[in-house]
């Protein structure tokens, strides 16, 4: 098989390519030929995505508009000590998009870019060539999805692992006739909980619950944690159990699960290479698309599209655009180091961001979508004491390490 371009691995970032390149794609031209190899052809709703986008329209959003499930201009932040605000986010919109929706806009895309699949694994992977299941894919360029060792090994590495409940409540909780104690919260969908710190929290890292409301009676409750290592089954059983008590005042026999979610996501400060050899890019995570400090990723692998797209249409090397600025790795290895080592502590970390700084800045700081300007307002919002400290702790790892080298 001889094609233009090769994309393997149709995860988020591989499929966001082909829907970012099918909104772009000149009317009346032809597009590339491309091999899309995976050996799954994915379908339904196995995972969910939200970002923050400023309008439907933006380059990054724009295209996934028939694919969102939910958007909301009010998020909710809770403290340890259960206090609750409310934060307008002005321009942006908080974005929930479920994958059954995303699948199927991706594969509409697909089939009107004439992809051709390859149902196998990559076996190989080098410059012009894809050795899949007994297939050979000539490319002239080859962007590769799959997870690959970092160019520079992480100082901190922590994970963001988590498990979501989609939950059907029998009588809206909080409301009339419904479950719960007054003292319960009401499940109001229009106003999604982004962080709730009143959960315990562990010995070493952050928790938070989380809540995306689709209607009165059903949401995706999450409960997630940024720590060096998942827990076991029935930890994360138990924490949403409790979740849902605490926020809810509401116990087994008054909803239903109707679906489980969970994953990890990797929180370092590792540089990853966007290029593999001559002609053979990396994208999503594997080309630095998840952001360190946050584990934010969808966003990223939405600019990196629509970057990768545009150079397609130019007829240049599809290079991936860096996802965030280079002075961004200094930030993420700093966070990072405070949050691991105990420095700071998280949740009151997170909420002074907010409480000091109008809650677009520190959403777009967090997506690592902000000029100097806006992250230098950030940073001294934050406590000063505590990240000068991480911030020596880095530059003293950053001189080892090159000692050693």
């Amino acid at each position: 098989m001889d094609v233009d371009l090769a994309v393997v691995g149709a995860g988020g970032a591989g499929l966001s390519l082909f829907v970012h390149l099918d909104h772009r794609w000149p009317a009346g031209r032809r597009p590339p030929s491309i091999a899309l190899v995976d050996p799954v052809r994915r379908q339904g709703d196995d995972r969910t995505w939200c970002f923050w986008t400023a309008a439907d329209d933006d380059p990054v959003g724009g295209p996934l508009a028939a694919a969102v499930h939910r958007s909301w201009r009010r998020v909710e932040l809770v403290d340890v000590d259960g206090r609750s605000r409310v934060l307008d986010l002005g321009p942006l919109r908080y974005v929930m998009i479920r994958s059954g929706e995303f699948y199927a806009l991706a594969e509409k895309a697909v089939a009107r870019l004439r992809a051709v699949r390859v149902p196998a694994g990559a076996d190989a992977v080098g410059t012009g060539l894809v050795r899949a299941g007994g297939t050979d894919v000539s490319a002239r360029w080859i962007l590769d999805s799959r997870p690959a060792p970092p160019r520079r090994p992480a100082t901190t590495a922590l994970l963001q692992h988590f498990r979501g409940w989609t939950v059907r409540f029998a009588r809206s909780p909080g409301g009339p006739g419904g479950p719960g104690s007054p003292g319960g919260h009401r499940l109001d969908p229009d106003v999604p909980v982004l962080m709730d710190f009143s959960v315990p929290q562990p010995a070493h890292g952050v928790a938070f619950g989380y809540v995306l409301p689709s209607s009165d009676r059903r949401a995706l409750v999450e409960y997630t944690e940024f720590s060096r290592q998942r827990l076991p089954d029935a930890a994360y059983e138990g924490a949403l159990a409790g979740y849902l008590r605490q926020r809810f005042d509401v116990g087994p026999g008054d909803y239903v699960v109707e679906h489980v979610e969970d994953g990890a996501i990797p929180m370092t400060d590792a540089v990853h290479a966007r290029r593999a050899g001559p002609g053979v890019f990396r994208i999503g995570t594997a080309g630095g698309a998840t952001r360190g400090s946050t584990g934010y990723a969808f966003a990223a692998m939405q600019r990196q599209a629509v970057g990768l797209a545009d150079a397609l249409i130019a007829g240049r090397e599809p290079l991936p655009p860096l996802a965030y600025p280079s002075r961004h790795r200094w930030l993420d290895a700093v966070m990072l180091r405070a949050l691991d080592r105990g420095i700071t502590p998280g949740p009151q970390l997170f909420v002074r961001l907010f409480e000091r700084n109008p809650p677009e800045r520190v959403l777009r700081f967090l997506d690592g979508t902000t000029g100097p300007a806006d992250e230098l307002r950030v940073m001294a919002s934050a406590p000063m004491a505590p990240m000068l400290r991480a911030g020596a702790g880095d530059a003293l790892a950053r001189l080892a390490r090159r000692r050693s080298r």
